[in-house]
C-alpha cells in the first residue's frame, strides 16, 4: 500500500508553489499507475495535516484537479480520479461542425501535422450553438488546447459566420489555448490563432483567376443550396454576384440541379454540392453535350474524385489548413492567417 508521504512530495525549499507541487504529485501518481479511476485520493484534512499546508492551499490544488477534470468530489464521502492523464502529451479538443470529407481532410492533416506528442479528441456539434456551448461547458479546463471550426445555422436554417453566446463562451478560454479555424472571428481579437477561409473574397479573386476560360461562355449558374441541413456561407453568392456585375457576365443562381434542367450550349456551372455536380455530369452526357466545350463546370471545394475525372476546381487547401493549425500549436504561434485558395484548371471549363 502506497503511503502518504510517498504519494504526496512538498519541498519546502522549492519556489514552486505549494499548491501546484500537490497538482503535480497527484498527475504524476495517475500516469504512472499508482492511481487509478475511480480510486479515492486523500481527503483536504488529510494532506493539510501530513504536510502542514493550509486547507485553503489543498483546496486551491484540488480546485485546480477538477477544472482540469482530473478528479471528482462525491458530496459526504470525498475525492476520486476521474481520468488517465499523460504528462508527456498535449491535449486537445477538436470541435468540428459537421463530418464532410473535406472537413475530416484537415482534421486527419492536422493529426498527422501534430505527431504522437499529442492526443486529439473530437467532437461534432452539427452546426447548433447550443450542442456546442455545452461541449465547452463540459471540457471547460479539461485540455490544453481548443480547436474551434465555427459555422452555425439560425432557425430558418441560414448560415451564421458566428453566434454571441459562443463568443462569449470563446472569451472564457485563454487566448493562448485557442484555435480557430476555417472561419474568422475578429471579436475575439488578434492574439487568438486564426487559419481562416475569405469566402466572399476567395470565390471573386479564383473566378478572375479563370476568367479567360469563362469568357467563351454566355450565361454562368451558381448552384448555391438552400435550407440544407449544413449551410453555406452567404458570402459565396456575395462574391459570385460581385464577380459577375463587375465583369459584365449574365449570371443566375439557383438551389440545386433540377432533373431534366434546360441545358444550353455556352453555359457555365459552379456547383457546390456533391450531388449537384454527379446530376450535372449526368445530364450533360445524357443530352450529348461535351463538358468543357459546350457547358463549362467548376466545382467548390477539391476532393481526390474531381482530380481524376478532370474537374475544374476553386478550392481552400485543406491540408495546409490542417497543417497550419499544428505549426501554430507546436510553436506557440497566435498569428491570423488567411488559408491557401486556388483555381485548378483541369478543362471542364
Amino acid at each position: 500500500m502506497i503511503t502518504l508521504d510517498t504519494l504526496i512530495r512538498i519541498e519546502n525549499d522549492s519556489r514552486v508553489p505549494k499548491y501546484q507541487q500537490l497538482v503535480q504529485s497527484i498527475i504524476e501518481n495517475i500516469e504512472r499507475g499508482y492511481l487509478t479511476i475511480g480510486e479515492k485520493i486523500p481527503s483536504i484534512n488529510e494532506i493539510s495535516e501530513e504536510f502542514y499546508l493550509s486547507r485553503d492551499t489543498v483546496e486551491k490544488a484540488y480546485n485546480q484537479l477538477k477544472k482540469q477534470k482530473i478528479i471528482h468530489s462525491v458530496k459526504g464521502k470525498g475525492y476520486y480520479v476521474a481520468r488517465n492523464v499523460s504528462q508527456s502529451q498535449t491535449k486537445v479538443l477538436f470541435l468540428l461542425n459537421k463530418l464532410s470529407n473535406y472537413k475530416l481532410r484537415i482534421y486527419n492533416s492536422f493529426i498527422e501535422s501534430l505527431g504522437n506528442s499529442s492526443k486529439v479528441d473530437l467532437h461534432l456539434y452539427h452546426c447548433d450553438h447550443k450542442i456546442l456551448l455545452n461541449i465547452l461547458e463540459e471540457n471547460m479546463g479539461a485540455y490544453d488546447y481548443y480547436v474551434v471550426m465555427p459555422h452555425f445555422k439560425d432557425e430558418n436554417q441560414k448560415h451564421q459566420n458566428d453566434n454571441a453566446q459562443v463568443i462569449e463562451a470563446l472569451k472564457n478560454i485563454p487566448s493562448e489555448k485557442l484555435v480557430i479555424m476555417d472561419n474568422m472571428i475578429p471579436e475575439l481579437g488578434e492574439n487568438v490563432a486564426s487559419i481562416y477561409q475569405d469566402f466572399k473574397s476567395d470565390i471573386y479573386k479564383a473566378l478572375k483567376e479563370g476568367i479567360a476560360r469563362l469568357k467563351k461562355y454566355e450565361k454562368i449558374v451558381l448552384v448555391y443550396p438552400e435550407n440544407v441541413l449544413y449551410p453555406y456561407p452567404t458570402e459565396i453568392k456575395c462574391g459570385f454576384h460581385k464577380f459577375c456585375v463587375n465583369h459584365g457576365f449574365d449570371f443566375e443562381i439557383i438551389p440545386t440541379i433540377y432533373p431534366e434542367m434546360e441545358l444550353e450550349t455556352n453555359d457555365a456551372y459552379i456547383t457546390i454540392e456533391e450531388n449537384d455536380l454527379v446530376c450535372l455530369i449526368k445530364q450533360i452526357r445524357d443530352q450529348k453535350f461535351t463538358m468543357g466545350e459546350d457547358i463549362g463546370v467548376i466545382s467548390y471545394n477539391d476532393t481526390p474524385l474531381k482530380e481524376l475525372l478532370g474537374i475544374t476546381v476553386m478550392s481552400t487547401n485543406f491540408k495546409v489548413m490542417g497543417e497550419t493549425a499544428a505549426y501554430m500549436i507546436k510553436k506557440h504561434k497566435h498569428e491570423v492567417v488567411k488559408n491557401v485558395f486556388n483555381f485548378i484548371d483541369r478543362g471542364s471549363i
